[in-house]
């Protein structure tokens, strides 16, 4: 099956165009951050969760975004200095996107289309999380409240759902 998330690109803050095909057969935390926002110490544990199932298959890719109170002012180089220094990120952190409105990066449009929200498809803040299957489904949203401890449990659930490959 070939999903529609395969299809789209995004630029790393390195600015490296990136395929989302580059994630085939991975499992997708894909996360609107924000480098001065009071949901941004979620990035510590966001990390934990990409040390924890890195291995299992997950991958996090974090999308820096403005549109909230401005809490992401910064430029690329700013906002990666930011990730790594005050949170250790090594997941996947990708140049500022805007998530809602017409210049909504086709990625989001597509998440807020295939998974709604409570209150309709746009995204209400910084850290709201999609996780995407390993076949390029997107299976569950998370609201900008919901802590990766949360996400944790949700996690030791569905990758102990998931059927074991065994190579011979």
């Amino acid at each position: 099956m070939n999903s529609p998330f395969y299809d789209f690109t995004a630029k790393t803050l390195q600015g490296k165009e990136v395929k989302m095909d580059l994630y085939r057969g991975k499992t997708v935390l894909i996360v609107n951050t924000a480098s001065f926002c009071g949901l941004t110490p979620q990035m510590e544990g966001l990390q934990k969760l990409h040390e924890k199932y890195y291995n299992k298959g997950l991958v996090i890719l974090g999308f820096p975004c403005n549109q909230f109170g401005s809490q992401e002012p910064g430029d690329e180089k700013s906002i990666s200095e930011g990730c790594v220094l005050n949170y250790g990120v090594t997941f996947q952190m990708f140049s500022k996107v805007d998530v809602n409105g017409e210049d909504a990066h086709p990625l989001f449009v597509y998440l807020r289309k295939e998974q709604k929200g409570v209150l309709g498809d746009s995204i209400k803040w910084n850290f709201t999380k999609f996780l995407v299957d390993s076949e390029g489904k997107p299976v569950k949203r998370f609201s900008p409240i919901t802590t990766p401890a949360e996400i944790d449990k949700y996690l030791q659930k569905y990758f102990k759902k998931k059927p074991v490959v065994e190579t011979v």
